[in-house]
C-alpha cells in the first residue's frame, strides 16, 4: 500500500494539472504573490500623509511598515508547517482571505493603533501566500515545466518591486491613502473564490503542530528583525535585541534537532544541495538589499540626481529581473542550477563593481546600463536557485521548502540592512560606494556557493 501511494505521488508530481486548470490556479497564485509583495512596500510612500492625517509622529507611523514586515517574517515557517499538516490549498486560501479582510480594516482604520494591528494581520496573510505559493507551483506543474512556474513567481515579485512606488504615487495623486488598501479588495474577491473552486486538494501530513517551536521562531526572528531595524537610531538596545534573537535562535535549533519533521527545516538543510542553495540565496539577497539601500544615497548625495531621476535610474534593475527570470526558468529544465546560478551571480558581481566605480559625472545611460546588468544577473540566478530549493527535497516537505525560500530571503535582507547601518555609522567617506563593494563581495560568495553545488548530486525527487 505504501509503495503504491509513493508511485501515485510521484506520478502526480510529474504530471501536474491539465493546462487549463493549471493556468487558472497559477493566475490565483500570482495575484496573491503580487498583492503580498506590493503591500510590503506600497505603504512607504504614504507614511508622511498617514502620520499627518492620523495625528501621529513620523517615527510612530513607521510601524505601519514594520508591523507588516515583522508579522510576515515570524509567520513564514509556521504557515509552511500548517500547509503540510492541513494542506497547502487551505492555508493559501485562508491567507488570501485574511489578507483581504485585513486590507479592508486598514482602509477603515481611524487611529494608528488600529491601522498597525490590521497591518499585522495583513502580514500574517501575506506570509501564508509567500510560503505556500512555491509549494503550490510544485503541485500543479509537470516536472519539465517547474522552472517556468518558478520563473513566473520571480517575474511577479520583480514587477511588484518595480511598480510599487509608481502604483502608490498614482493612487495618492487621485485618492486618499485608504485606497492603497481598498484596491486589494476586488483582486482578492476574484482570486480567493476562483482559487477555492479550481485548486486541487493538497497532500496532508497529519502531525501535531509544533507550538513551542513556533513561539521560539517568533521570538528569535522578531528580536532579530526589530533589532536590525533599530540599529540606526538606538544602537545599544538594538544590540541587546539582536543578542537575544541569536540566543533564541540557538534554542530553536536545539529544539528542532530533536524532531523528525521540524518547523525549522533542519532535515532539508542536511541535504548538501539545499544547504548550498539556501546559502546562495542569503548571500544574493544580502547583496541586493545592500545595493538597494545604498544606491539612492549614491545617486542623490554624490551624483546629485533628483528623487525622480533616482527612481527612473534604479528601475532597470527590477525590470531586467522580470525579463531574465522566465528565461532562466525555461533554461533550468536543461541546465543545472549550479551553472545558471553561478553565471547569474557572476554578472551581478560585475554589475555591482561597475556601479561602485562610476565616474564623478556619469551619463544617465551608463548608470541605467549598470543597473540593467545587475538586474539581469540577479534574475538569471533567482529562478534556478528557487527551483532547486523547492525540488531537491521530498514532495511531502514542499511546504517547508517554500518556507525556507522565504526565510532565506528574509535573513539575507536583515543581514544586508544591518551591514548598511553599520557602514553608515562609521565616520568614513564613500559609504554608499563601500556598501556596493560589500554587496559585490556577497554576490561573489554566493557564486562560489552555487559552484559548489555542482560537486553534489541533485537529489530532486522524481
Amino acid at each position: 500500500m505504501q509503495l503504491s501511494m509513493q508511485i501515485k505521488d510521484a506520478m502526480n508530481e510529474n504530471d501536474g494539472l491539465p493546462a487549463r486548470q493549471r493556468r487558472l490556479v497559477m493566475s490565483c497564485v500570482l495575484l496573491g504573490v503580487l498583492l503580498s509583495n506590493l503591500d510590503s512596500a506600497i505603504a512607504n510612500i504614504a507614511l508622511p500623509t498617514i502620520a499627518r492625517q492620523l495625528a501621529t509622529s513620523d517615527a510612530a507611523a513607521v510601524w505601519v511598515v514594520n508591523g507588516y514586515q515583522l508579522a510576515a517574517a515570524v509567520s513564514l515557517l509556521p504557515a509552511a508547517a500548517l500547509g503540510e499538516i492541513v494542506g497547502h490549498k487551505r492555508v493559501y486560501a485562508t491567507g488570501l482571505i485574511l489578507f483581504m479582510i485585513a486590507s479592508l480594516c486598514c482602509a477603515l482604520a481611524n487611529t494608528l493603533g488600529i491601522l498597525v494591528c490590521a497591518r499585522v494581520f495583513q502580514g500574517v496573510g501575506g506570509a501564508c501566500v509567500a510560503a505556500l505559493g512555491p509549494a503550490l507551483v510544485r503541485e500543479i506543474y509537470p516536472r519539465r515545466l517547474l522552472g517556468s512556474g518558478f520563473g513566473l513567481i520571480a517575474l511577479t515579485v520583480a514587477l511588484a518591486g518595480a511598480l510599487g512606488p509608481t502604483v502608490a504615487a498614482l493612487i495618492l495623486s487621485v485618492a486618499a491613502w485608504p485606497w492603497l488598501f481598498l484596491v486589494n479588495l476586488p483582486v482578492c474577491l476574484v482570486a480567493a473564490p476562483l482559487f477555492i473552486a479550481v485548486a486541487p486538494q493538497s497532500r496532508r501530513t497529519p502531525r501535531p503542530f509544533d507550538l513551542p517551536g513556533a513561539l521560539l521562531n517568533a521570538v528569535a526572528l522578531g528580536l532579530l528583525v526589530v533589532g536590525v531595524d533599530r540599529l540606526g537610531g538606538h544602537a545599544g538596545p538594538a544590540m541587546w535585541m539582536i543578542a537575544g534573537g541569536l540566543v533564541s535562535l540557538t534554542f530553536l535549533v536545539w529544539h528542532q534537532a530533536q524532531r523528525s519533521t521540524p518547523l525549522l527545516p533542519l532535515d532539508l538543510l542536511r541535504i548538501p544541495i539545499i544547504a548550498l542553495s539556501a546559502a546562495t540565496s542569503v548571500c544574493s539577497y544580502a547583496a541586493q538589499i545592500l545595493a538597494y539601500i545604498a544606491l539612492p544615497f549614491l545617486l542623490q548625495t554624490v551624483l546629485h540626481r533628483s528623487a525622480v531621476e533616482t527612481g527612473l535610474l534604479v528601475t532597470p534593475w527590477p525590470l531586467l529581473v522580470a525579463c531574465a527570470a522566465p528565461i532562466a526558468g525555461r533554461l533550468s529544465a536543461r541546465y543545472p542550477a549550479s551553472i545558471l546560478g553561478s553565471l547569474g551571480l557572476a554578472v551581478l558581481t560585475v554589475g555591482l563593481l561597475l556601479l561602485a566605480t562610476l565616474p564623478p559625472s556619469p551619463a544617465d545611460w551608463t548608470v541605467a546600463l549598470r543597473m540593467a546588468i545587475c538586474g539581469a544577473g540577479f534574475g538569471f540566478f533567482q529562478t534556478p536557485n528557487n527551483t532547486t530549493l523547492m525540488t531537491a527535497g521530498p514532495p511531502a516537505r514542499s511546504g517547508a521548502a517554500g518556507g525556507l525560500v522565504a526565510v532565506a530571503r528574509t535573513v539575507g535582507w536583515c543581514l544586508g540592512a544591518a551591514l548598511v547601518t553599520m557602514i553608515f555609522q562609521l565616520a568614513i567617506l564613500h559609504k554608499a560606494t563601500l556598501c556596493l563593494e560589500v554587496a559585490a563581495a556577497f554576490a561573489a560568495a554566493g557564486g562560489f556557493a552555487s559552484v559548489a553545488r555542482g560537486f553534489h548530486k541533485d537529489r530532486r525527487t522524481a
